[in-house]
């Protein structure tokens, strides 16, 4: 069994449980994203969301809805998050984004543009203190162990070879299974590298309805890129992954979807969309890296899988990201980058189910606090999926 019964984590008043206890500054107004920054590098330890849109209406775009709110919210409620300073320049948005993020019970306050005299250098002043007394508040809360069943994980990869879709894939993908089969929670994205698998997908939906989601949104992405008149072939596979060995959309796909494993698939979520219940998990999302980790963060992953051929250092800001690679150069070349390193099942002298129990330890380990080594460095960002355009 890959995984300890318990790991040490923050547990918050609506009964989920963070691996992290972070402070998050975030503007949700394009003009006070440059206070957002300031505010966050006054106070030790504060992360940033940087909303970089402003408040004029955007044209509606099927699919579009709340994409935008229902992210910022996401990030706010993330388990991983222990206060939530909102700034913002619309005292309406500012406020209501700031109660939907309170609901969950965790400390959270707001502050505008428009009561600081429309002076920046106002804001950062009062929005200094207001964190900075948020920071010692959630310095109070202590980790205490919680069941393995409480971790949510989302599975990315990036920069793919060979390796990724023969190792690390199907590594993260008896993850998966072993967390799922103690009432986890786990979840893959990247919609347009279902294309060519995703019957396969389909085959394990607990429901006809899910079937019939998979099977829609891997139709809808094939259908924006025959709209656009995008050859997948030199986009994704990319010409980085193309170099590494995969020739086509099918071969990355079968590598992508291993990370799923085995275990029946509970729903389709939409970008960023909030997972209910345990199992497996598919969200309907853009297959670029920076964008995909968003989606899983506001969704409420505590923990990203992120495996990698060639080197990818992108991480998420909110949930820490565990960088994994079985390809043997790489892990040689990328010692402060990858978390995970399993060349000798890549060599066939170590096997699968082995490098999965010492996985399962490495995760233990970071959901209990031990850093990863895109917090160390600060590769992390938020980014944002736009539709419609604004009036």
């Amino acid at each position: 069994m890959p995984f300890a019964e318990t790991f040490d984590g923050y547990l918050r008043p609506d009964g989920s449980v963070g691996v992290r206890n972070h402070l998050l500054v975030m503007s949700v107004t394009g003009l006070t994203g440059p206070t957002a920054r300031r505010i966050a590098a006054a106070v030790t330890g504060a992360l940033v969301v940087d909303y970089p849109y402003g408040t004029a209406a955007m044209v509606p775009k099927p699919g579009d809805g709340d994409i935008q709110d229902r992210a910022l919210v996401g990030f706010g409620t993330n388990p991983n998050v222990g206060a939530v300073l909102v700034i913002g320049a619309n005292p309406p948005r500012t406020d209501a984004l700031a109660d939907r993020i309170a609901a969950c019970g965790k400390p959270v306050r707001a502050i505008t543009l428009d009561e600081c005299g429309h002076d920046a250098i106002t804001l950062t002043e009062r929005g200094v203190r207001l964190a900075a007394e948020l920071s010692v508040e959630i310095s109070h809360v202590r980790r205490e162990p919680a069941p393995i069943s409480a971790l949510y994980l989302a599975l990315e990869c990036g920069r793919s070879d060979p390796s990724s879709g023969l190792v690390s894939n199907p590594l993260m993908g008896l993850i998966a299974d072993a967390l799922v089969d103690l009432g986890g929670r786990a979840i893959i994205g990247e919609t347009t590298e279902w294309l060519g698998a995703e019957h396969l997908l389909a085959a394990r939906a607990v429901s006809d309805n899910v079937r019939e989601d998979i099977l829609a949104a891997a139709r809808r992405r094939e259908q924006l890129a025959i709209a656009a008149g995008i050859d997948l072939t030199g986009n994704n596979p990319d010409p980085t992954n193309i170099a590494g060995g995969l020739s086509t959309i099918e071969e990355k796909s079968l590598g992508n979807i291993a990370k799923s494993g085995s275990r029946p698939i509970q729903s389709v979520v939409r970008w960023a969309e909030a997972v209910t219940g345990p199992g497996m998990h598919l969200m309907d999302a853009a297959a670029y890296a920076p964008e995909s980790l968003s989606g899983f963060a506001a969704s409420g992953a505590q923990l990203v899988l992120f495996s990698t051929g060639v080197g990818n250092s992108f991480v998420n800001s909110i949930s820490p990201t565990i960088k994994i690679s079985a390809n043997p150069e790489t892990c040689e070349r990328l010692k402060q980058q990858l978390d995970f390193t399993c060349p000798d099942v890549f060599r066939g002298s170590k096997t699968l189910e082995q490098a999965a129990n010492e996985l399962g330890a490495v995760i233990v380990d970071a959901a209990s606090g031990t850093r990863t080594w895109g917090e160390v460095m600060g590769e992390g960002s938020e980014v944002f999926t736009r539709l419609g355009e604004s009036l």
